[in-house]
């Protein structure tokens, strides 16, 4: 290297050729090619984050995180320190901070809104000189640390110690217990008292902070507060602010001069765009990358961390057993992620400094399940910020991970081996008379055997995709087995029995299963349906609600899906399935209306009334009861919410549709 920092970098890839030592023993050699590589990174920001609030992690897993992160010569560590769950900085200024804003006396049990609540205190923080110490730890690994202070909204913790700091001072309110925080003002006031406090605050952090960066979070602020509060209102006509957007921008603008004035830029959400961006702010773009390339196109520097590829908490499997926030992100979709979004000309593209893997701890409460959020996506994004992507070579990433895996194992990391489940896809046969069930593992050595019950109808040879026919209802199985029989040297991390896994699957056929359909709308590209369109024709019902990949999402629009019969066809019920879920901004339709026609062009409406039955996982059945109709084409249209009522979680936003199984009978 020419420097500390590059040669440093040049070790960490010394290390990841060496071996996984067999031996113990003290002349146990270790053999490595012989070799020269040149390279460089390809972005300045490679960064990972953690949310230490809504779960607390200590100071001793904090530098074992940093040490991963250095192993993946990544070279920056977003903390996430403060949020509605707890305060985790100590600053002496404002003891209870931490000593009031630092605990919850209780937790919500499973996911949003719960099952109850586990009742027990939780929390912890930490002091000053811990953060000196891990501030320097990181800095000995070239790993710069940025520390986040979550303003305006995202701040019930610091408003229960301080009331004052609340447009609502009088109402009794309590750390958050929940992740769902609708009817709860968790918005700071944008008083002088605020400011004041948070440039106490700010001056404490960068003192022991000295990154150059200081995140003040500015995302999902509940503005309802603002519009109820006579100060706040009094404040924009005095300041000639038009709505409450303008009031954020103002705040955002205010909290900038803070951190400017101390030689710091300040990097935010990509909500601090909202009413106008502050002069020197850097965006961090989560809301897909939209932000950040209008930040970009502003000429503001901006690290993208789109959700669809960079929100390590999102399941990563398409039944994911565990609770996760939702969502389903392989790690070769963050493999394959491109930062520098298409839209960007090459001078704006110089705006992007790159990316960031986040790691949001709502249904992460212990270091095992954060490891197998974590592993091996990290090692996935770590290629994605440092090789040019004209470099980027997937099917050699897919080898090399066979031994980075036995590395896990190696630093006794709680890696996810859903990267080796077995993955299947469901297709539409070419005269639309049934489904075809297509099976494919990347586990080396394996086999895929098709059951019906109790009888192996195929299998396939090593290293092929297995494709199966179904016909009828029934529950059906693939096994995934291993060569042991036939090998006892598997490289592979799996090994250690002949049968790996299984994966059941319920089929269940309808006068629509496996029919021609379209879609008028597509989903949002990060709810795209197991299939797209034809997922909701696949014969499949999700179980698992959100955990499941098998929903096709509609922000803000209504579902509209025409399927072909083949035929006409008599029948008298239509069921959409659909998903409830407030917490994550999801709502039932508003309406469900059929149609029906004989030649896909001229639809009529049937009249009809519709009921929902919910079920443990927030799904609901809309079914539709009607006199026998006869046609070929059935017309369904989910009128979306459009924008979430006040009161409701994501108030103000645009609803999210979900929608599953069509069903017609």
């Amino acid at each position: 290297g020419d420097g500390y920092e590059g040669t440093f970098y040049g070790m960490q890839s010394l290390i990841g050729l060496l071996p996984i030592a067999q031996s113990q023993t003290s002349n146990h050699k270790l053999v490595v090619p012989c070799l020269v590589i040149n390279d460089a990174p390809r972005f300045a920001y490679r960064g990972m984050h953690l949310d230490v609030s809504r779960h607390f992690f200590g100071v001793d897993y904090v530098k074992k995180y940093i040490d991963f992160i250095a192993l993946h010569k990544m070279n920056y560590f977003h903390w996430h320190l403060t949020d509605d769950q707890g305060w985790r900085i100590e600053i002496k200024k404002y003891p209870k901070l931490t000593s009031v804003g630092g605990y919850r006396n209780g937790t919500i049990i499973g996911r949003y809104p719960g099952t109850g609540n586990d009742s027990l205190k939780y929390g912890g923080f930490y002091t000053q000189e811990q953060i000196k110490d891990v501030v320097k730890y990181a800095a000995e690994r070239f790993i710069t640390i940025v520390p986040e202070i979550d303003v305006p909204g995202h701040s019930l913790a610091a408003i229960v110690a301080y009331p004052e700091l609340s447009t609502t001072p009088n109402v009794p309110k309590q750390v958050g217990q929940t992740w769902g925080l609708t009817d709860i003002n968790n918005v700071l006031n944008p008083s002088d008292t605020t400011f004041a406090f948070l440039e106490n605050v700010l001056s404490e952090v960068i003192d022991l902070f000295p990154s150059k960066y200081i995140h003040i979070g500015g995302d999902e602020c509940n503005k309802r507060w603002w519009r109820e509060s006579a100060f706040c209102q009094d404040l924009m006509q005095k300041e000639g602010l038009k709505n409450t957007d303008a009031l954020q921008s103002y705040f955002i603008h205010r909290i900038e001069k803070i951190v400017n004035n101390k030689g710091r830029l300040m990097m935010g959400w990509d909500e601090i765009l909202e009413g106008g961006l502050a002069p020197n702010a850097l965006v961090m773009s989560w809301q897909g990358e939209k932000g950040g390339i209008e930040a970009a196109k502003q000429k503001h520097q901006v690290v993208m961390t789109p959700g669809t590829y960079c929100y390590l908490d999102h399941s990563q499997t398409k039944n994911e057993d565990s609770i996760t926030i939702g969502s389903y992100l392989p790690v070769e979709k963050v493999y394959n992620y491109n930062p520098v979004p298409a839209e960007l000309s090459a001078e704006e593209a110089k705006y992007i400094l790159g990316a960031q893997g986040n790691v949001w701890t709502e249904y992460i409460g212990n270091e095992s399940k954060l490891e197998y959020m974590v592993f091996p996506r990290m090692s996935a994004l770590s290629e994605a910020v440092w090789t040019e992507q004209k470099n980027k070579n997937l099917p050699d990433f897919e080898q090399r991970l066979q031994q980075q895996f036995k590395r896990y194992d190696f630093w006794k990391v709680n890696s996810s081996k859903a990267y080796y489940d077995i993955q299947s896809t469901i297709l539409p046969t070419k005269n639309n008379e049934g489904l075809i069930w297509k099976a494919t593992s990347k586990l080396k050595d394996g086999h895929l055997l098709f059951y019906e019950p109790n009888e192996i109808i195929s299998h396939n040879k090593k290293n092929d995709s297995l494709t199966a026919s179904i016909l009828k209802s029934g529950t059906y199985k693939i096994n995934l087995d291993t060569s042991t029989r036939d090998s006892k040297d598997l490289s592979s991390p799996l090994a250690g029995s002949v049968h790996i896994s299984s994966l059941p699957q319920t089929f269940s056929f309808n006068l629509a299963t496996g029919k021609k359909i379209t879609l008028t709308n597509p989903p949002a590209v990060q709810y795209p349906g197991n299939g797209g369109a034809f997922g909701l024709v696949n014969g499949v019902t999700s179980t698992k609600g959100i955990n499941s990949a098998e929903w096709l999402g509609f922000n803000g629009k209504d579902m509209e899906a025409i399927i072909d019969l083949g035929k006409a066809q008599t029948f008298t019920t239509v069921t959409l399935d659909a998903l409830l879920l407030e917490g994550s901004w999801i709502y039932l339709p508003s309406s469900v209306e059929i149609f029906t026609s004989t030649n896909g062009k001229d639809f009529k409406l049937i009249n009809n009334t519709s009921y929902n039955t919910v079920t443990a996982n927030k799904q609901s059945k809309l079914q539709t009861l009607f006199s026998a109709e006869t046609a070929q084409y059935i017309k369904i249209i989910a009128h979306n919410s459009t924008t979430i009522q006040l009161g409701k979680p994501g108030a103000g936003k645009p609803a999210w549709l979900f929608v599953d199984e069509i069903v017609v009978e």
